[in-house]
């Protein structure tokens, strides 16, 4: 992640890659112009807010470095990416470009009906775990966010789709095949002989990081050297747990491929990132980049303050837990039911309830945040928990 790469365009713009753990960064952008005295593939704002701190980026800059150095911990450089989204590639930022690393406001935090608190001002019902009154400190109320989650919580994870869902290109075989040639003989001389249209069996059913691998299109198909895919596997049906009918299925992400070169129908790729072995016969989409969504974590809400059980009759739903778990706790990933149909958006905090027996009220569990949204799911990671958490527990916006 702290790997840095640079390349120089034009003789005087030096584009280095901003440390991301989704892989090698991407080719640089071409469409150079130049801001002022620099050449940017951005567009940077010219003016910043009052109070603001903006340092202008070096040659040798990281994102990941430059999180360490003003921020103490360079996990946190999708914090900066996320106060300058006129980067729109995070692989790559540029000598001269300005940074904004924060802005001097008076220690304030938005209460539930949209007006602040500062410093010394009463947060919550005073209810908090039962010890009395919380009073926000200034560290609270001005501290930067920090990542709901880690980038494999997200890459590493997958969504529930369609029973069959469609997806555009598939991995028909890898470079094992040609180890393992069956010899026939013709006319008394030895050849080699391969079975299908993509060839026979294969010696290494598991593919790792540095295989090659071969994929059933070309650029007739769209494909361009230098793209990278996310190699997807086909996994179970997934039941909903509480109105008990076929959900969708899970597809499980294995890694990610880059594509080395294209002929008509075909592509030879390398993978280049695994979470789990990938296989011949793997499903490929499109990679799209998501950064960490960030967060302020503020304690969670009262147990003696609970919604209304009617309340979350149709509240969004935890799925599963990542690979089928069911019991459930602090740092799991876990599915919902709701994606864009629902308005989920990253970063979004929810509430965990499970609905009392009898007319007693909800339960609070715990909380979730939302890490990546799909049409109809989002996959979210537990931030705390007070009882063990169980599919079909309900979600309330926090």
């Amino acid at each position: 992640m702290n790997a840095r790469a640079a390349t120089t365009l034009f003789a005087a713009a030096v584009v280095v890659t901003a440390a991301a753990a989704v892989g090698a960064a991407e080719t640089p952008p071409r469409d150079l112009h130049l801001v002022g005295d620099h050449w940017t593939a951005w567009d940077p704002p010219a003016e910043f807010p009052p109070g603001a701190e903006v340092y202008t980026i070096e040659r040798g800059d990281t994102l990941w470095d430059l999180a360490a150095e003003f921020y103490g911990d360079p996990y946190l450089w999708p914090q900066l990416w996320e106060q300058n989204r006129y980067i729109l590639d995070a692989h790559w930022i540029y000598p001269g470009d300005p940074l904004l690393l924060g802005v001097e406001v008076e220690a304030a935090t938005t209460l539930a009906d949209g007006s602040l608190a500062g410093e010394g001002e009463l947060v919550g019902d005073g209810m908090e775990d039962g010890r009395g009154p919380r009073y926000l400190s200034a560290a609270e109320a001005a501290g930067p966010p920090g990542p709901l989650g880690a980038e494999s919580d997200i890459y590493c994870s997958g969504f529930i789709g369609e029973l069959d869902e469609a997806f555009p290109y598939r991995i028909v075989a890898s470079e094992w095949e040609a180890a393992t040639p069956e010899l026939a003989s013709l006319g008394g001389t030895a050849r080699l002989s391969y079975s299908g249209k993509w060839g026979g069996d294969t010696l290494k059913y598991g593919l790792m990081t540095g295989d090659i691998v071969y994929l059933d299109g070309g650029y007739e198909a769209g494909l361009a050297a230098g793209q990278l895919l996310t190699a997807l596997a086909a996994g179970p049906k997934v039941h909903h747990p509480v109105e008990n009918y076929v959900f969708g299925r899970h597809y499980r992400y294995l890694g990610r491929v880059r594509v080395l070169s294209v002929q008509p129908e075909t592509a030879i790729a390398e993978i280049v990132h695994t979470c789990d072995p990938v296989t011949v016969g793997a499903l490929l989409q499109p990679f799209v980049p998501e950064p960490v969504p960030l967060g302020r974590r503020t304690g969670m809400k009262p147990v003696n303050l609970p919604p209304a059980p009617e309340e979350l009759i149709d509240a969004p739903v935890i799925l599963s837990g990542e690979d089928g778990i069911i019991t459930l706790a602090a740092d799991s990933v876990v599915y919902i039911d709701r994606g864009d149909d629902g308005d989920l958006v990253p970063g979004d905090v929810y509430t965990i309830y499970r609905l009392n027996r009898g007319e007693l009220p909800p339960v609070l569990l715990g909380e979730l945040a939302v890490l990546s949204v799909h049409p109809r799911s989002s996959v979210g990671r537990i931030l705390r928990s007070r009882h063990t958490i169980y599919p079909g527990d309900r979600l309330e916006l926090k």
